[in-house]
């Protein structure tokens, strides 16, 4: 299954100048519970996809909200020059072709 068919919102922003936060929400406990155990979603996966090391990607089950937080370092300090996205709004897009 398809991230994107699991979850009801995938969406990105900043988690202050220095990191962004991707919230994965879903509408049931099965497709919660899938995402949670999918080896897809573990730190070092979520590392390779951005390029960056697994120890600096902290995963986080919510499950009484049935979502999953990820934070992830930016490459560079929200609103410096060379910050393409000074939101943090698009950073989930290497997410959306995962498959649980």
């Amino acid at each position: 299954m398809n991230i994107r068919q699991a979850a009801r919102v995938i969406r990105s922003k900043n988690a202050g100048p220095l990191s962004v936060t991707i919230d994965i929400m879903f509408d049931d406990r099965p497709r919660f519970d899938r995402a949670v155990q999918s080896p897809a979603l573990a730190p070092a996966a979520i590392a390779a996809l951005y390029g960056i090391p697994a120890g600096d990607v902290v995963v986080m089950p919510v499950a009484n909200a049935l979502a999953i937080k990820i934070s992830l370092p930016r490459a560079v300090p929200a609103g410096s020059p060379g910050d393409r996205d000074i939101y943090g709004a698009q950073q989930h897009a290497p997410l959306l072709e995962i498959e649980l």
